[in-house]
């Protein structure tokens, strides 16, 4: 009898220290990035493709990586905002490094204002952060376009806010035309 007691104590402990394991889904949805798509400013239906256009934030050296490169040539771009402050700041170069006259970098600067909302995901995943991109600014806008320390003239003609919540990035939240 104390043999099958101690076995059953011995079985008891022994499966009480396995606990489930927690792995974060890859489907799981986390802290979505700012969508960001570019249209034509004459055309305001049509969407634009940027060439050589580089993001970088305020204070990095080298701009975000977007599928594989720094380089962005497309229509769309999601970039990260900061989880732990209300303003992030991004300096947006066309034509990054050309040295052809007819297209020289030209450099906008945005900074974004926004509150940040975290939100438990569960144990494994731990806490997303969504944003909603707020009026703080002296225009009503949650955002300053200003031009480069040397000015060039902006080449981003108008920027607006499509949706100011940003909860997940199946749409567009920013459109910037050009």
């Amino acid at each position: 009898m104390k043999k099958t007691i101690l076995l059953l104590l011995i079985l008891c402990f022994s499966f009480s220290s396995c606990e489930k394991d927690d792995i974060c889904d890859a489907n799981t949805v986390t802290t979505p990035r700012l969508v960001i798509t570019f249209y034509d400013f004459n055309n305001s239906t049509i969407e634009k493709n940027v060439s050589n256009l580089t993001i970088i934030g305020d204070g990095m050296e080298k701009g975000i990586t977007y599928s594989g490169s720094t380089l962005i040539n497309g229509s769309t771009v999601s970039i990260p905002l900061k989880t732990d402050a209300d303003v992030t700041k991004f300096h947006f170069i066309l034509n990054y490094g050309s040295t052809n006259v007819a297209a020289l970098p030209n450099e906008d600067i945005i900074q974004f204002n926004y509150r940040t909302d975290n939100i438990f995901v569960s144990r494994a995943c731990g806490f997303k952060t969504n944003f909603t991109l707020n009026p703080s600014t002296p225009t009503s806008s949650p955002f300053e376009h200003t031009d480069a320390a040397t000015p060039d003239l902006k080449w981003m003609q108008y920027v607006a806010v499509k949706n100011s919540i940003i909860a997940n990035e199946n749409e567009t939240h920013l459109e910037i035309y050009f």
